[in-house]
């Protein structure tokens, strides 16, 4: 049974935020005042309107003095805004990246999936880029964006948009045993990928100017993708025959060209900023692990979802979800959800055979449900007492892991996916697992659409928390009031912290009401 999201309670969401695009005012009812309708902006995007929210229940301590306290002191406040989106200037790429870290140009040239050029390369494109003014090369560099989000417990949710380049950035990071690995990325993951991409850009040009025939390509057109899984990618090649199936001009886009190959570059990048934020996090970590120690146990889950045109791209390490809602053409016409991500736990059985084979002389992988019995996740961001045995090496006692024979054990490589957005499909539910603890995917659509017909103009987000604060209630015995009532931490025992975005899709030709009424 459905219950009207209540408002009694707003103090419990830590997080809680809405964005309605522009598209044709005369046919766009008000709405609330968390969902902002930007003045003067004709919606060349794919969505319509999105908003999210967060409710903790660990107990964690904002304490990110990792960076000597930059991350937390000087970066965070500036993406931070829990209530609503705000307009803040697109700062130079590497402005604050590097700041943080000086392994950003001696890591470039040693990364997995970077393709084996010079070095001189990167440093010419690196001095470009500090020395260069804030500008618009890649798609998501622009002079302004509308941000928000925040921290609930260990999770960081963060949503960044600019409707009128038709882009939106949505982010979750899921983190455990403490939130510095959460809030290093929420601080530095999207930087770093507009860093990519602009290398993305640079590269393609600067193949163009040496003669490659950019036209001699095998796109992804419109009609070759609906919805498409990649394997990592792993020392991509730079032959004139395969570079344009792989880097785009990005000419093309500005030009409204849909069959250009964009998709495997977008997907590259995404992969490379991660492995970049990864190697930046675990320098971080080594330099400061004598004074804290417990930094080597932090980790993250990773969901990232991108929504550029009509293209919908998700990576994720961990167990939080993107699930998408379309038709059932074959049903009664409902709506059938679509997990768009994998779920990279020891319950999943590639999983564990991913795990089984890649330590074949480890005969205590998983051990109480749980990679060498620590953890249920088996790809993460962080956690380096799993990967290495240095980390490992910094915990006493019962904290250090027996017996780390072939590590690392938990793995970075991300799950990619593309998924082309077509008139059938109505929205996105991205959240993290705390959400799927209570609700299955087909439960947490039917959940959405049916709040959205009766409230079209609501805030499908909160109001999915309102609905799993409910059932943890009923779950545990006792009112959703008297739950709320419990303090963090102790309150774990009932609930997950639990982070969600709501992203209602809808094309040029579609107004706002018509893909809110489904």
């Amino acid at each position: 049974m459905l219950h009207e999201a209540s408002t009694k309670h707003e103090g419990e969401l830590e997080v809680s935020f809405g964005y309605k695009c522009n598209g044709n005012i005369d046919e766009i009812r008000e709405v609330s005042d968390k969902f902002e309708i930007q003045p003067g902006l004709q919606r060349i995007s794919s969505f319509s309107c999105l908003s999210g929210a967060a409710l903790s229940a660990n107990a964690t301590l904002a304490n990110t003095n990792i960076c000597n306290g930059l991350i937390g002191e000087e970066i965070l406040p500036t993406w931070d805004s829990p209530n609503s989106f705000r307009k803040v200037p697109s700062s130079p790429t590497l402005s604050r990246l590097d700041i943080l870290s000086t392994s950003m140009q001696s890591s470039l040239s040693n990364l997995s999936c970077s393709p084996s050029t010079p070095t001189s390369e990167y440093d010419s494109y690196l001095s470009k880029s500090m020395s260069a003014p804030s500008g618009s090369e890649g798609f998501l560099n622009v002079k302004e964006v509308q941000v928000a989000g925040g921290a609930a417990g260990e999770d960081r949710v963060q949503a960044v948009c600019s409707e009128e380049n038709g882009w939106l950035f949505c982010g979750i990071y899921d983190g455990f045993n403490g939130r510095d690995a959460a809030d290093f990325l929420a601080g530095t993951l999207y930087e770093t990928i507009v860093f990519y991409f602009n290398l993305l850009d640079w590269e393609a040009k600067n193949e163009a100017s040496d003669g490659l025939d950019m036209d001699n390509s095998h796109p992804l057109d419109d009609g070759s993708i609906t919805h498409e899984r990649f394997s990592p990618l792993k020392n991509n090649s730079k032959n004139a025959s395969d570079i344009h199936s792989v880097f785009e001009n990005h000419s093309y886009a500005k030009a409204g060209m849909t069959n250009y190959p964009l998709r495997h570059g977008v997907l590259d990048s995404l992969q490379r900023a991660l492995s970049q934020a990864e190697n930046d996090f675990l320098h971080m970590v080594e330099q400061e692990m004598e004074d804290r120690p417990d930094l080597v146990s932090v980790g993250s889950c990773v969901l990232v979802v991108l929504l550029h045109g009509k293209d919908l791209y998700t990576l994720n390490l961990g167990d939080s979800r993107a699930v998408l809602a379309t038709l059932d053409v074959r049903g009664n016409g409902g709506l059938k959800a679509v997990q768009l991500t994998e779920s990279h736990t020891v319950d999943n059985e590639l999983e564990r055979a991913r795990l089984h084979h890649d330590h074949p002389d480890d005969p205590t992988i998983i051990v109480g449900g749980k990679v060498k019995g620590k953890l249920k996740v088996t790809r993460a961001f962080g956690v380096g007492y799993l990967k290495s045995k240095k980390f490992n090496d910094a915990l006493m006692g019962i904290l250090r892991v027996p017996s780390l024979i072939s590590p690392p054990y938990v793995s970075t490589q991300p799950a990619l996916s593309i998924h082309r957005i077509s008139k059938s499909d109505c929205f996105v539910i991205v959240g993290s697992d705390g959400l799927f603890d209570f609700f299955g995917n087909e439960e947490a659509v039917n959940l959405v659409r049916s709040y959205i017909l009766s409230n079209p103009t609501g805030d499908p987000a909160k109001f999915l928390l309102e609905q799993l604060l409910l059932k943890a209630a009923d779950c545990a015995g006792f009112s959703k009031e008297e739950l709320i009532t419990i303090p963090a931490g102790r309150r774990r025992k009932y609930h997950d912290d639990v982070t969600v975005i709501v992203i209602i899709l809808g094309t040029n030709q579609r107004t706002t009401r018509a893909s809110t009424s489904m």
